[in-house]
């Protein structure tokens, strides 16, 4: 769909590889500038203890820079310079992510990019809103906006979510973002700056939990897998043959359907589980009057039942059965990335389809 959109990406790591990645993935020439100076991208060198040392990429790198042109390139050099300028005149989008005292040696500002292309959709991610000097990293922001103290299974032992999520959710609102501006464009002629930071970013993914400090005064602790507002939901369970299940049961009534799979059907009548908001304040009493029945089937025909009753529940799968589903196999891209080659999962879940 965006074939003929040209876009230049400065930007390193995760958050902006990946909006790259988005254009490049919908059919647009995407080419990543890289720091000649610092070897590239820095999560080229970003391995796992089992991956090639010798390799110039990473399986990181790769997760982030499919279908895209890499060119090396010094911005502080006069001569490349002038090559990145080129490439700017004649640009859709730009994706930058530096910090703010580097804006003006690398020829970045938006004052000097929009003289050289008036319709440059110049799209940048910062750490944090009010901080524009400070250096700032996923983890750092997951201790920040609450995710880490809300996450693990309790206050000595938190955990951080494994994977960036703070740049996957910074990614997302500069796409959204740069969408809007390029619909813009094509109503006016004129581009836009663009600015998305990763704390403003995270905050927004807080959702139900700032809600529930904001209007309740909650102030949300580590639950593991658990949901503060609805039982059972994101209780996991061990079956017979040693695999595990996670319901996520949300209503009354299908709190009743679990009890009929499980050959419970009195515990709904029960005054401490009739409702939800019961069911959450005893939500540790009902794990242990569940768990015996849950134990005594096997995973692949309990999950059938439950999915027949309509009782919202699933496996937990570690990650090689995950790459093994159909839905997984079928959206792995494969490519060539300095001649090594690349497998990632598409960044695009969505279809459209013309009526």
């Amino acid at each position: 769909m965006l074939k003929d959109l040209l876009v230049i990406e400065t930007a390193g790591v995760l958050a902006g590889p990946s909006v790259g990645m988005f254009f490049a993935e919908l059919g647009a020439r995407v080419v990543k500038v890289e720091n000649k100076r610092a070897g590239g991208d820095v999560t080229r060198q970003w391995k796992l203890t089992s991956e090639d040392p010798a390799s110039p990429i990473s399986a990181y790198f790769s997760s982030v820079n499919w279908g895209k042109e890499h060119l090396f390139l010094d911005l502080k050099d006069s001569g490349d310079r002038d090559q990145f300028d080129a490439l700017v005149s004649k640009a859709d989008v730009l994706i930058t992510n530096h910090l703010a005292v580097d804006e003006e040696k690398l020829g970045l500002t938006r004052e000097r990019l929009r003289t050289l292309n008036h319709r440059l959709l110049h799209g940048h991610i910062k750490g944090f809103a009010d901080q524009p000097h400070r250096p700032a990293f996923d983890v750092v922001l997951q201790a920040e906006t609450g995710y880490i103290s809300m996450t693990g299974t309790d206050a000595e032992h938190l955990a951080k979510l494994p994977i960036a999520l703070i740049d996957v959710l910074a990614a997302h609102q500069l796409k959204e973002g740069l969408l809007l501006a390029l619909l813009q464009r094509e109503r006016t002629g004129a581009g836009a700056f663009v600015e998305v930071s990763l704390e403003e970013a995270a905050l927004t993914g807080l959702i139900n939990q700032a809600s529930n400090n904001l209007m309740a005064g909650a102030v949300a602790g580590p639950l593991g897998t658990l949901h503060p507002n609805i039982a059972p939901y994101g209780e996991t369970f061990r079956c017979a043959d040693g695999g595990r299940i996670i319901l996520a049961v949300g209503s009354d009534a299908q709190f009743a359907a679990l009890c009929g799979v499980l050959g419970l059907p009195h515990l709904p009548a029960e005054p401490a589980y009739a409702r939800n908001t019961d069911r959450v304040k005893e939500r540790a009493r009902l794990s242990t009057e569940l768990a015996p029945s849950i134990a005594t089937r096997e995973r692949k025909e309990l999950l059938t039942a439950l999915i027949n009753a309509g009782v919202p529940s699933g496996a937990v799968l570690r990650m090689d059965e995950v790459m093994a589903t159909p839905a997984a196999k079928a959206m792995v891209l494969e490519s060539m990335v300095d001649d090594r080659p690349t497998r990632r999962m598409r960044g695009n879940a969505f279809r459209i389809i013309p009526y």
